[in-house]
């Protein structure tokens, strides 16, 4: 029997932390807000793909939401938008997911009823001290039905409040440790919350006299909408039921933005406080070429996030680019998959070489980072299936040698390659004629030059790891 030429992308084993997409619209007017939500949330669907939902605030308080398991397309119908009343506040949230958390009752948005009526949240990080703060509030009486985050912020805030909502929720957003970003619905009011850190993106932009918050730019994109501005680092901004914004500061702000968001999470066309994606990684590319010059035929990127790199560097090496890997658009992000069986069984459909590309050829091929390394020994070995003469390797990103408690699947040193390992041995390993990285200073200043955390590479983390549980 013929051999297939298809390989998985397990790019990530699982931990228990999430990486997530929010979106929130506030609006002047009663519309069909859901839509919108719905199409901002096709934009954001590269960073969550397990689960999605929308919530929406009507008749001066109520809240209705929708959330299930699978993509936005799957989750959603002409029928469940259609049961979403005209609102002028909604919200909705992509989520990814955990090994210990596949199940839709930790889907978001997160909708409870507290001291001041319903309320709903939709969030994006990963709190360090959240099972200290759920312990405490058990000991207290609270009740919990989820294993995320997200509820114990709700609970939280509700604990918090006192006399008004805001106060409550800069309370609680100010005994909050770790990676954080979420917009809140309550009454007519939208609030949307950033970390002092900045680990988490979150933009505001403006259509058509709405204020809308996402995740990445990408999604104010998709709607026609304009950027405002990034929510600051430690900034709380509240738009009330006249569309009046008023800001507060949760804490003095200390920016080290995730460096991960530039690097591979973010889509290349969105801008990340400021700084573009596309920008950063086609230097990244450039920045590469002139540090390593292979004796190659050809160059390419390993899809998506590391092709704009591979872009960069054929420009600045003069090596012809060519697509070396076809990715099936349809699949999704294997390292979502919550168990390893399941990741195993997307091995026939994720990739496919084209073989009149790369047969006979050396070939550089430029991927975004190497975590666990079966990614890339899956895509060396595939590749010199289909014909390829010589595969040099070279990473957008240094090794990862530290885990990421901050949202980013790495949870551990004993999952990655380089804990403890030259790069001699990683190539030898994934099977590469050669192996590059690039040096971390080339990186952060590929990335605009700003103070990042940079934990995962060098264990300069943002947040003090004092404060986790």
């Amino acid at each position: 029997m013929k051999k297939k030429n298809y390989v998985v992308i397990p790019e990530r084993e699982l931990g228990v932390h999430e990486e997530c997409g929010v979106i929130g619209i506030k609006s002047s007017t009663k519309k069909e807000l859901a839509r919108d939500i719905y199409y901002g949330l096709f934009a954001l669907q590269h960073r969550g793909q397990e689960s999605a939902g929308i919530a929406v605030s009507y008749d001066e308080g109520k809240i209705a939401y929708y959330k299930n398991m699978g993509l936005v397309s799957e989750v959603f119908h002409e029928e469940e938008l259609e049961l979403l009343p005209v609102t002028d506040t909604a919200i909705g949230h992509v989520r990814y997911s955990t090994s210990n958390s596949s199940n839709v009752i930790n889907a978001q948005p997160v909708v409870f009823y507290g001291k001041f009526g319903r309320m709903s949240l939709a969030y994006n990080g990963s709190i360090i001290n959240a099972d200290v703060l759920k312990n405490n509030m058990i000991q207290r009486g609270h009740i919990f039905q989820s294993s995320t985050d997200a509820e114990v912020i709700c609970a939280l805030i509700n604990d918090c409040i006192k006399d008004n909502v805001e106060e409550g929720i800069l309370t609680a957003s100010r005994m909050l440790h770790g990676a954080f970003a979420f917009v809140v619905i309550i009454g007519g009011k939208m609030i949307a919350v950033r970390d002092n850190h900045g680990l988490k993106p979150l933009v505001m932009g403006e259509r058509n006299g709405e204020i809308i918050f996402a995740s990445e730019s990408c999604a104010l994109d998709a709607l026609d909408a304009t950027i405002i501005r990034d929510v600051e680092a430690g900034e709380m901004i509240i738009i009330d039921e006249n569309m009046q914004i008023s800001s507060r500061c949760i804490a003095s702000a200390c920016m080290g933005p995730c460096i991960f968001e530039y690097v591979y999470l973010a889509r290349s066309d969105s801008t990340i406080d400021g700084v573009s994606v596309y920008d950063s990684r086609f230097e990244c590319g450039k920045k590469l070429a002139e540090l390593y010059k292979i004796d190659a035929d050809i160059v390419s990127g390993v899809p998506d996030s590391a092709v704009v790199a591979a872009f960069g560097y054929a420009a600045a090496s003069g090596l012809h680019y060519v697509d070396a890997l076809s990715k099936n658009r349809y699949i999704g992000r294997t390292f979502i998959q919550p168990d390893q069986s399941m990741r195993e069984n997307s091995v026939k459909i994720k990739l496919n070489a084209f073989r009149s590309n790369i047969k006979g050829k050396r070939l550089v091929l430029i991927d975004d980072s190497i975590v666990r390394g079966t990614t890339s020994k899956k895509i060396v070995s595939l590749l010199r299936h289909c014909g390829a003469k010589e595969v040099h390797m070279i990473i957008a990103s240094p090794p990862v040698k530290e885990p990421c408690y901050f949202g980013v699947d790495m949870d551990t040193k004993e999952q990655l390659i380089a804990n403890n390992r030259t790069e001699e041995e990683i190539r030898d390993i994934i099977g590469a004629d050669s192996l590059h990285f690039i040096p971390l200073d080339l990186l952060v200043s590929s990335c605009g030059g700003h103070k990042y955390c940079t934990g995962c590479f060098d264990g300069n983390y943002s947040v003090d790891l004092k404060e986790k549980n």
